[in-house]
């Protein structure tokens, strides 16, 4: 029998997009009200590639939280081509710098900084598995003879294998996995490798994309996959492993933006995102091990103390805003004017 009522430790997002400037005073109260930590993603313009630069827009952050609340952002630096070991050594003896992330060059929003050789970066890597700072990767190549439906798992086989063979030490997490090759590479790797899984590769394959017509607000990179790979992630998020967690890659952008010949990618899932794992969990019967995958398994891996504060979720119907209204126009929320099962009941 369905609970009617579920509590659970304070959640984290190990993977979120806030955006910056005028989007902040939007972006960090919808994760801040329910997620107690969140990585925060580097991708602006210009990149945040350096410690000073993460605390900087930490700041930034931090004047946009809800009065009374204690959300941790953890900041990301972007890596680059010019990233050297000292940078890694700064970042090392800051407690609010998580990782660094690792845009292939063009994979992504705002990704054009990104790594263009990733056997040129060895010295950096070496450094990072030394003072034991993790390595968040955007899997995917982007060389234009890569179908783009093949290029999480190319890029597995091009870059990861070899990087973790020349760095076995390297602590590293495949962010928003999308594929069955994904699941088999990370279950298989040592305890140094996680990977985050977001909503909308739970709860979608590429036909709830292209079925029907062009669903631009289901566009997302790494972009949707078949159905054999979404239930590869679905049997994995509900498994216990370990290795796998929650982080949503919620990423806002500006109706006008998605809807759009050439429309960005990007779900934007935290007015929601909470709500959207625990619609997952109860389509699979398994809300039981909704509480370690998004409250436990993350903060183990990163070496944070779990949260001792809690969430109840209520099982009470609601609706999904099918407009969230920013200070950069309109912004379709993902899973908008659907109904949703849970709701938060309360935290405390």
């Amino acid at each position: 029998m369905t609970p009617t009522q579920l509590t659970l430790p304070t959640p984290d997002d190990w993977h979120l997009h806030l955006r910056d400037a005028e989007l902040l005073p939007t972006t960090v109260p919808a994760s801040a009200e329910v997620f107690g930590r969140a990585v925060i993603m580097p991708n602006l313009v210009p990149p945040v590639t350096t410690v000073e630069q993460a605390m900087d827009y930490r700041d930034r952050i931090l004047a946009q939280r809800p009065e009374g609340s204690s959300f941790r952002p953890l900041m990301a630096l972007y890596l680059t081509q010019k990233t050297t070991p000292e940078t890694v050594k700064a970042a090392a003896a800051n407690d609010e710098i998580i990782g660094f992330k690792l845009y292939p060059s063009g994979a992504t929003t705002n990704s054009a900084a990104g790594v263009t050789d990733i056997d040129a970066l060895d010295d950096v890597f070496a450094a990072m598995a030394a003072e034991r700072v993790p390595l968040l990767v955007h899997g995917e190549v982007t060389t234009a003879d890569i179908d783009i439906f093949d290029r999480e798992k190319v890029f597995i086989d091009r870059h990861l294998r070899p990087l973790l063979k020349r760095h076995p030490d390297l602590k590293l997490v495949l962010e928003h996995i999308t594929t069955k090759d994904a699941v088999e590479f990370v279950c298989s790797a040592s305890d140094n490798v996680a990977a985050t899984i977001t909503p909308q590769h739970l709860l979608m394959n590429r036909n709830d994309m292209l079925v029907g017509g062009i669903r631009p607000h289901n566009y997302c990179l790494p972009i949707l996959k078949r159905r054999e790979h979404q239930q590869a992630l679905r049997e994995i998020a509900v498994s216990g492993n370990p290795k796998f967690f929650l982080g949503t890659d919620s990423a806002p952008h500006a109706q006008s933006r998605k809807e759009a010949a050439c429309g960005c990618a990007g779900c934007y899932s935290a007015p929601a995102a909470i709500q959207l794992y625990a619609e997952f969990f109860e389509q699979m019967d398994a809300l039981d091990k909704l509480a370690d995958f998004a409250s436990g398994f993350g903060a183990d891996f990163y070496g944070f103390p779990r949260a001792a504060e809690t969430m109840t979720l209520e099982r009470k119907p609601w609706q999904v805003p099918a407009i969230i209204q920013t200070a950069v126009g309109p912004v379709v929320p993902y899973w908008a004017g659907e109904l949703l099962n849970w709701q938060i009941a309360q935290q405390k």
